[in-house]
């Protein structure tokens, strides 16, 4: 029997230092990076007067009355499906975008990816370009490289604790939230959630990296299949390349081998062995082999963006397709075309949406109850939701086929106000007279009206009235 283990599903992270490049797409990143984090922690923080009984922060998710803001739009728990749809609309847009372009979403705006690129810089900045931190790495732990370390740590462990504390922000008032942090006076679940957040970024962006794309995120391995070969993403230009030597061999191709594209990559990948999962399209390694190319009087675009499908076609001096014949095909067109219909949907259904809403739930404990003139009266509770920024009078009415009358629990009369932005639960009594046919019939169907008595908008509820036939 054989006693050898089995191999290792794991392999152990080896540390990739990048060095710094500069060129066009890492000013690109560069953008993305201050937009997105702009973005997310300046967010929180913008103002959006609803009137003075609704917050006035301009995106918040408001737990404890179960709303979400987001400027002038108000979402109640029973329209979740607003929410559903954008999910929805995200994920074609990153079907859409990764058919398109590859993994740009992996290479520029992931937070993964942002966060990352932020701790690299922070690192960089204390610890010194590739080599220096190469060395630093391989040297003995000594007062230097303590001090390099903990300063490191503490710069990355600021950077989390303002995400965790920016994402609380979002869930609550934040001024009033800020304060509350200062004078720790903030809610233990608001601690709570800034200490998680914290130690995850600290581990995710500080330590594990690539590995958090490598081994838990499930888009690597669903890429290939929203890919084919007219996507346009990064690669290497083989054709041009190959054989690789250096400058002086006649007999060479354009790639001189000098492992520029491989210090720069985040992955630690060599884009030169091909299409691989690892990579996330940052094209940093495009930027250092067009460096490279420039230095050596080489026509830049050795590694660049390009579709599979023209690599044969360019190393037999033939053009490629242009841009947009890439971009414009029946993948992405279907793509966008979903994307743009549940868009349109939610939007009309956005603006067609009532601001009153009524639900009906007949009490049927007893089922109906005989008063002592014989009068059969059912009873039903009635919620009434306001959704304007304001207190209205909502005024009850009943229809019917046959004669019933409508009564309001702790009011002679058929209106109730219902406060701003609240819901409201209303006792409603229907009553029949023993003469009348709905005393005396199994079921008689009813409908139940409610009007803003402000704006004139109505909502009904179909019903059923119990008569003593029901026994």
């Amino acid at each position: 029997m054989s006693t050898t283990p089995p191999p290792s599903l794991y392999a152990a992270r080896e540390p990739i230092f990048p060095k710094r490049v500069k060129g066009y797409y890492r000013n690109l990143k560069w953008a993305v990076m201050a937009v997105t984090l702009g973005i997310y922690y300046l967010t929180p923080w913008i103002r959006w007067d609803r009137g003075p009984n609704l917050p006035d922060q301009a995106v918040l998710i408001d737990l404890a009355h179960r709303r979400f803001y987001f400027f002038w739009i108000e979402i109640w728990p029973h329209e979740f499906y607003f929410v559903a749809g954008l999910l929805i609309m995200a994920g074609l847009g990153l079907f859409l975008f990764t058919s398109a372009l590859g993994r740009v979403w992996c290479g520029y705006t992931c937070p993964q990816t942002v966060w990352t690129d932020l701790f690299i810089l922070v690192e960089r900045w204390i610890e010194g370009d590739r080599n220096a931190r190469v060395r630093l790495w391989k040297s003995k732990w000594d007062m230097h490289k303590w001090r390099l370390r903990i300063t490191k740590w503490m710069v990355w462990f600021a950077i989390s604790v303002a995400t965790g504390g920016a994402w609380v922000f979002y869930f609550a008032d934040a001024p009033t939230l800020a304060a509350g942090l200062l004078t720790l006076q903030a809610p233990y679940i608001a601690w709570a959630t800034i200490g998680v957040l914290a130690l995850t970024t600290f581990v995710f962006g500080g330590f594990m990296r690539e590995q958090v794309c490598n081994y838990m995120c499930p888009w690597p391995r669903i890429q290939a299949a929203m890919m084919d070969p007219e996507t346009l993403t990064v690669a290497y230009r083989d054709w041009r390349g190959e054989p690789r030597g250096k400058k002086r061999d006649a007999n060479a191709g354009d790639c001189i081998d000098c492992m520029a594209c491989v210090n720069v990559c985040p992955a630690g990948i060599d884009i030169r062995d091909g299409q691989q999962m690892e990579c996330i399209t940052c094209a940093l390694c495009i930027d250092a082999c067009d460096d490279i190319m420039a230095k050596i009087g080489k026509p830049r675009g050795l590694i660049d963006y390009l579709a599979l499908s023209d690599q044969e076609a360019e190393s037999k001096g033939k053009p490629a397709k242009p841009i947009w014949r890439h971009v414009l095909r029946l993948r992405t067109v279907i793509y966008t075309s979903l994307w743009s219909l549940i868009g349109i949907g939610l939007v009309f259904a956005l603006f067609i949406r009532a601001d009153i809403e009524m639900t009906v739930s007949p009490v049927r404990n007893p089922t109906f109850v005989t008063l002592s003139d014989g009068t059969i009266r059912n009873i039903y509770d009635i919620r009434l939701l306001n959704k304007n920024g304001e207190d209205r009078a909502f005024h009850l009415s009943l229809v019917s086929d046959d004669i019933l009358r409508i009564e309001l629990e702790g009011t002679a009369e058929r209106s109730i106000v219902v406060p701003a932005n609240e819901t409201l639960l209303q006792r409603v009594y229907v009553s029949a007279r023993p003469s009348d046919a709905a005393a005396t019939v199994d079921r008689t169907e009813l409908r139940l009206w409610v009007e803003d008595m402000t704006s004139g908008e109505r909502a009904y509820k179909d019903t059923i009235f119990n008569g003593r036939a029901a026994q």
